[in-house]
């Protein structure tokens, strides 16, 4: 019983977490094409068969579907889900239904459509983080060593409570919540530090050494530490403008961590087992909502902002894919070739598709 009540659990809030974030990404897309003059004929969470729907004044339909995977919006001329154009009918069409068609818009135009959705994932972790900071207030997280746990890489060095940390390899660090990013990705790899110790200047050499821990809901995670601990931390009311910078600022962290422990998994240096499917999000999303409204609001902003960024790869299907194919038909001044195109698609959704159950077999291995 105590197991049916967790799978439903764990998939009511899955269908909550990623709610938010596809219709953000998918809002994003949708207010600039109104924006953009383009008729909207469905805005959709999730795919399949409709479960509720209704139609508002300008004739989008507005709808929740059964598969709770992600969401789409299909514009006046579309064929299907993913955008691609219905030739017949853009032939037929009279100049004044072109007006309304996505595929007949100037190139910029499409462009700044297809941007809106990762932006509008990145946007919503900034608005989260920015509610966090003004509702809690910014830590006072100098980066200046307050403890240096024994035995660590940063004993070894020599690093002693007082120093400051100016630099990781050649990244600033302006906090010290920048450290655990900056170190994240280096898996036995040595980086430098530049100390400040009073008034002089050092550089000093480790490798981070790969410890476990608890991740806040349960599970166990791998993860370097240099083995520092901050000061105590105090939090300060701050003003809008330094809130929403600061999140901006994190925002960034997040997704050049995520593009190097990218790197590491193409080039080797990194296992793909860390890696989450949908099983592996519906855990933490029951564990996350589970715990309290912050750790969940969390949750959604760490995914949003994976989200914004995988979406810009340049990957046909992906939003990042037709920015490409935009780019190309920017500097070769006519559009790539449909047959071309139809190609690129096909292979997009064979990665997807088994990137999709690569996932999926890591994400129920790990529950066995």
């Amino acid at each position: 019983m105590d197991f049916v009540l967790h799978f439903f659990h764990s998939m009511w809030s899955f269908f909550i977490v990623i709610s938010v974030i596809v219709f953000s990404h998918e809002f994003g897309h949708y207010i600039v094409a109104k924006w953009c003059g383009v008729k909207i004929t469905a805005f959709s969470l999730g795919f399949g068969k409709e479960l509720i729907g209704w139609n508002d004044k300008s004739g989008t339909r507005w709808k929740i579907a059964m598969l709770p995977f992600g969401g789409y919006v299909k514009m006046f001329g579309d064929a299907s889900a993913a955008s691609t154009a219905d030739a017949d009918a853009l032939e037929q069409m009279s100049e004044a239904d072109k007006n309304l068609t996505f595929h007949f818009k100037p190139l910029h135009k499409k462009a700044a459509i297809v941007a809106a959705g990762p932006v509008a994932n990145f946007i919503l972790t900034i608005v989260i983080f920015t509610y966090f900071i003004m509702t809690v207030g910014l830590p006072s997280a100098e980066p200046l060593v307050g403890e240096v746990m024994p035995d660590s890489p940063a004993a070894v060095a020599g690093l002693v409570s007082g120093d400051r940390i100016l630099k990781i390899n050649e990244d600033k660090v302006n906090s010290f919540n920048d450290i655990p990013y900056l170190v994240a990705t280096n898996l036995g790899t040595p980086v430098t530090l530049l100390v400040q110790r009073k008034d002089k200047e050092f550089s000093v050499v480790l490798t981070p050494k790969e410890v476990e821990d608890d991740d806040g809901l349960g599970n166990k995670i791998k993860h370097p530490v240099i083995g520092i601990k901050s000061t105590d931390i105090k939090y300060h009311d701050v003003g809008f403008f330094k809130a929403l910078d600061e999140s901006v600022h994190r925002t960034y962290m997040i997704c050049e961590s995520t593009l190097r422990v990218i790197g590491q998994m193409v080039t080797g240096k990194r296992g793909a087992g860390d890696l989450k499917g949908p099983v592996g999000i519906a855990q933490l999303s029951g564990q996350a909502t589970g715990k309290d409204f912050h750790t969940a609001l969390w949750l959604i902003a760490m995914l949003s902002a994976n989200l914004g960024l995988v979406n810009l790869f340049p990957i046909p299907v992906l939003d990042g894919g037709h920015l490409a194919y935009y780019a190309a038909e920017a500097m070769s001044g006519r559009p790539m070739a449909q047959k071309v195109q139809d190609y690129g698609f096909r292979v997009g959704f064979v990665i997807l598709f088994a990137l999709m159950s690569f996932t999926i077999l890591n994400d129920l291995q790990k529950l066995l």
